[in-house]
């Protein structure tokens, strides 16, 4: 039975849109099938980065089979099939990085995966998307995504959009 998952993909290296535009395309050769993409949006990398590099992101709807282990290897064959080589490091530059943000309402703690993303709570570039595609979206624990975008933290990220379209139809 299928099920949606939340997905947030970025990109802050080599031709980022390219990127993102071709991390969604791959999606169904993986067993993931995008059913809504949010606008493209510009930041600021987040963490203890050194490199400045501006991301690119986008927020991703879709509908899967998988399970979520299953789920977390297919988004990271595609990440290494766009040149990822899981060797720069946690804060460092990457052509692609997906992040499994939710799996419907599953709660989910393994030392490999954690459902919801343990960080989805601090990053605008994570919750902007989700709200601008769903914006009465309940997170499992019952808390509304508007209400996670009233905290300051979330307000001080500059998050803009990006002009460029990545539409299912342009994907």
């Amino acid at each position: 039975m299928a099920v949606k998952v939340y997905l947030s993909l970025g990109s802050n290296l080599g031709d980022r849109l390219h990127n993102l535009r071709e991390g969604i395309r791959l999606l169904p050769q993986r067993g993931v099938y995008p059913v809504q993409v949010s606008r493209v949006y510009a930041t600021q990398p987040v963490g203890e980065t050194p490199d400045p590099r501006e991301y690119l992101n986008v927020g991703v709807w879709a509908q899967t089979e998988l399970a979520p282990l299953t789920l977390l290897s297919a988004v990271k064959s595609i990440e290494a099939a766009l040149g990822r080589t899981f060797t720069e490091g946690r804060w460092m530059p990457r052509p692609l990085d997906i992040d499994i943000i939710l799996y419907d309402d599953l709660v989910l703690d393994t030392p490999t995966l954690t459902i919801p993303h343990p960080r989805m709570r601090e990053r605008a570039f994570v919750l902007i998307p989700l709200a601008e595609m769903t914006p009465d979206y309940v997170l499992p624990d019952g808390t509304p995504v508007q209400e996670l975008l009233r905290n300051p933290q979330i307000q001080a990220q500059e998050v803009r959009v990006y002009d460029a379209d990545l539409s299912l139809s342009s994907c």
